[in-house]
């Protein structure tokens, strides 16, 4: 715990019900056990500030439109949390069509 508030102090400052348990209820219903939420919160602590709404369902579901299911996704995310809260149009988006065409 101390790791991750030194790593984001402001974490502590985000609203519990409206922000940090939707977030961790909404990373487990990925498929996501209690290890793999812990895991990314300590990876990547700015993650549970992201929007919900505006950024982190939006980027999932690009994702899933690549063809991954909940579990891939889940997986991705717990290996490189960051990629939810990167860009769709600037970073991910143009990666993935450079990809595309190798």
């Amino acid at each position: 715990v101390a790791k991750t508030i030194v790593k984001c102090p402001h974490l502590m400052s985000d609203s519990l019900e409206h922000n940090l348990k939707p977030t961790v209820q909404w990373l487990k219903e990925l498929g996501m056990d209690d290890s793999q939420v812990a895991k990314t919160i300590t990876t990547f602590p700015q993650l549970m500030g992201v929007s919900l709404e505006e950024n982190l369902k939006p980027r999932v579901q690009w994702l899933k439109e690549l063809g991954m299911d909940d579990s891939q996704v889940a997986k991705t995310i717990v290996k490189c949390p960051h990629l939810m809260s990167d860009s769709l149009e600037h970073n991910l988006k143009p990666t993935v069509q450079w990809l595309k065409e190798l």
